[in-house]
């Protein structure tokens, strides 16, 4: 089966959960009506039911490969690429000046969700291509911006993040490449970047690089970074594309997962060094090309609601068709279809309630993005970027933890075939892999919502959430004691309650713990990010659960899906969340795994 996008119900989470019509009232995005959403959506799913999924299988078969410094790319891809380009897919979120299309990010995350969901390696070239054009809008001069976004925008150029060295992985501080200023305004690069993704590769004209490096004299660590503009072709003064600049690739890797997209080691210098300009202001690299990061870590957060969601697809699918055993509760004679059977259940629900908890709030959180930007009210803008900064270490660590789980579970429904690479499911889990480590593993996401979201304000965007979950209960309540389903809204409420009190006493403990014991607050920033995931996942499916019974006599099948399905959420994912509380808490004054000898592992 291809892949088929769930546009109604990312319509149901873009209009009922996450504000689309607010949004769309806002200065700039007033094209985002529902029938020009619908419409784009609909178009969104064909494109990539059609040309982008079926090369899914192609590219894991068939990858990238990598010959005398050029990379040649699966099969397929170029095509698929100057289709994607011609259609406006790259410019979707980005300026109607620069040749985009200005809807909102909210409407961009269905459309990139869909993307990721119908081919994870193809969809790597247009992300990294997206921090590119945000990092220039944000920092570029005028002259950088008309000479680099439409190119990008418009498909025929692609861009790429330049962070990673040999001897500097996460730990930035230790890069080593150098920008030697020319004294016309460039400067020559010297150094190895590693783990580039389409770093090289045939599907577009041009690759523009955005690399960090220091400049001569400049301070230790990361205050002396600068980023850079280096395409792999030189750019005149009229547009059109000049020498060879001096990068090239060394070779690509040979990975677990995502064979189709070509992971590279870029060498810049060999041959006299390799041409760039400045981007904004000298040793203020860092701050531009996390631009790039916070955009590329929440559209990984949307990837794993992507191949969640694939992996989900297939299990179903599988689950209805495979025929084994007879029903435990005697009501069949003969052996049934597996979806019959309560433990396949399970895990089939578990799949599809994490899969629409991790969309809801990575859809309520693109919203936010939306009002942080177009808000005409200042004091809106700054509060919805803080919420949205803070939710964005949790998109990406929980998203993308989840669709590990996701992906393993749907290998699990297959039972040994799920094992055989011939099935597909096998694809799924080990394209997921990479999730949780690239663009930040999830522990350093962790660290991220202690130190920069809660130690450093006090924990006061947490609280601010833990009072719009606190108004839900009592909404849950009212339903509850209204008649009608009660028992499932009493549910809700209890395992909600109980989630935000556990969330609210691990972001105390990290407020009044992280200064006097790090150790023990860093030690379970890991389970706190968790935790923080499944609660406010668990909030958005309960407000899909309050719309859901108020709405369900208009669609009474699809409803009683979502019902059962935030139900199902309630009690078997936020339930979890007093446990690992305590797995936090309970750090203090139980530090013997933090002492034990180095030798003892």
């Amino acid at each position: 089966m291809s892949y088929q996008a769930p546009v109604k119900d990312m319509l149901f989470v873009l209009n009922e959960l996450a504000g689309l019509p607010d949004v769309a009232a806002l200065p700039g995005f007033e094209d985002a009506q529902p029938e020009t959403v619908h419409a784009v959506l609909e178009e969104s799913a064909r494109f990539n039911r059609e040309v982008i999924a079926p090369l899914n299988v192609i590219g894991d078969r068939d990858p990238s490969a990598w010959r005398e410094g050029k990379v040649t790319t699966s099969p397929g891809f170029g095509n698929a690429f100057r289709q994607f380009g011609e259609g406006g897919w790259q410019g979707v979120p980005h300026p109607l000046e620069f040749g985009g299309q200005g809807l909102p990010k909210l409407v961009a995350t269905a459309c990139t969700e869909m993307l990721n969901a119908a081919n994870l390696s193809f969809a790597l070239c247009p992300l990294l291509t997206d921090g590119a054009i945000e990092a220039l809008m944000t920092a570029g001069s005028d002259e950088q911006k008309a000479r680099y976004v439409p190119k990008l925008i418009s498909g025929e150029w692609t861009g790429t993040m330049n962070l990673t060295e040999p001897q500097a992985g996460s730990d930035l501080a230790l890069v080593r490449t150098r920008a030697e200023p020319q004294g016309d305004g460039s400067f020559k690069l010297f150094g190895t970047k590693i783990f580039i993704t389409y770093g090289e590769h045939d599907m577009a004209a041009n690759i523009v690089h955005f690399v960090l490096a220091r400049t001569p004299g400049a301070p230790e660590g990361v205050k002396g970074i600068s980023l850079f503009v280096v395409p792999k072709f030189l750019v005149n003064a009229d547009g059109s594309l000049g020498e060879r600049n001096d990068v090239h690739c060394v070779s690509i890797e040979h990975k677990l997962g995502i064979k189709a997209s070509p992971t590279a080691v870029l060498q810049y210098g060999d041959q006299g060094g390799a041409i760039g300009h400045l981007i904004g202001e000298e040793h203020h690299g860092l701050e531009y090309m996390f631009i790039m990061m916070n955009a590329a870590r929440f559209a990984v957060g949307t990837q794993g609601v992507g191949v969640a969601d694939r992996a989900y697809q297939k299990a179903a699918a599988y689950a209805k068709d495979r025929v084994q055993s007879r029903p435990v509760d005697g009501t069949a004679r003969q052996a049934v279809a597996i979806i019959h059977h309560p433990d396949v259940r399970r895990m089939l629900l578990t799949m599809r309630a994490l899969t629409e908890g991790a969309r809801a709030l990575s859809y309520y959180a693109a919203g936010l993005a939306d009002r942080a930007h177009a808000s005409p009210d200042e004091a809106t803008r700054r509060h919805c970027l803080a919420l949205y900064e803070f939710l964005v270490p949790i998109v990406k660590g929980w998203g993308t933890e989840l669709s590990v789980e996701v992906a393993s579970l749907g290998i699990q429904v297959h039972g040994g075939m799920g094992f055989i690479e011939e099935t597909g499911a096998a694809q799924y889990y080990r394209d997921a892999r990479i999730l949780p480590i690239y663009e930040g593993t999830t522990a350093i996401q962790a660290n991220d919502l202690v130190g920069r979201k809660t130690l450093r304000d006090g924990g006061a965007i947490a609280k601010t959430l833990l009072a719009q979950i606190a108004e839900v209960e009592v909404e849950l309540a009212a339903r509850a004691a209204s008649g009608g389903d009660a028992a499932t809204f009493e549910a809700m409420r209890k395992h909600l309650a109980a989630g935000r009190e556990a969330l609210a006493n691990v972001v105390e403990f990290v407020v009044s713990q992280g200064e006097p014991d790090p150790n023990a607050v860093f030690a379970g920033s890991v389970s706190y990010l968790k935790l923080a995931g499944i609660v406010l996942g668990g909030w958005q499916m309960a407000r899909a659960l309050l719309v859901a019974d108020a709405k369900r006599a208009s669609d009474p099948a699809f409803f009683a899906a979502k019902i059962a399905t935030a139900a199902f959420f309630a009690s078997q994912v936020l339930s979890q969340a007093p446990g690992i509380e305590a797995s936090i808490v309970e750090t203090v004054g139980d530090d013997h795994w933090l002492t034990l000898p180095v030798d003892a592992f």
